[in-house]
C-alpha cells in the first residue's frame, strides 16, 4: 500500500477515535482497543520498521485487528469499530517508524 495514502487513514482512525470523546465510554473502549492492537503490532512488525514495512502490514489489518479484539474480549459483543480501531493503532505505532516524519 502507498504509505502517504496509508498514513492518510491512519489519521482518520485517530480523528474518529478522538471524536468519540463526548462518549465517555465509547471512548474509553475505542482506546482500550487501539493498545490491543498496538501490542499485535509490536509482536506482528517488531521494534524496528519504517512506515513502508509498516503500511505492507497495513493489508489485511481490519481481519486480523478483529480477531485480536475478539479474542481480547472472548465474553464482549464482536468488535464493531475494527477498521477505525486498528487506523488510530497503526497511526500510534507509526511514530516509532526509523523514517517517521510528522
Amino acid at each position: 500500500m502507498n504509505v502517504d495514502l496509508a498514513r492518510q487513514q491512519w489519521q482518520d482512525g485517530t480523528r474518529r477515535v478522538e471524536d468519540a470523546r463526548g462518549d465517555r465510554a465509547r471512548y474509553e473502549r475505542l482506546t482500550g482497543q487501539v493498545d490491543v492492537v498496538v501490542a499485535g503490532l509490536r509482536k506482528r512488525v517488531g521494534q524496528v520498521f519504517t512506515l513502508a514495512e509498516l503500511a505492507d502490514a497495513y493489508d489485511g489489518a481490519d481481519d486480523w485487528a478483529r480477531e485480536l479484539l475478539d479474542d481480547a474480549d472472548p465474553e464482549g459483543p464482536p468488535a464493531a469499530e475494527a477498521g477505525t480501531v486498528a487506523d488510530a493503532a497503526f497511526h500510534v505505532y507509526a511514530r516509532g517508524a526509523t523514517d517517521y516524519r510528522p
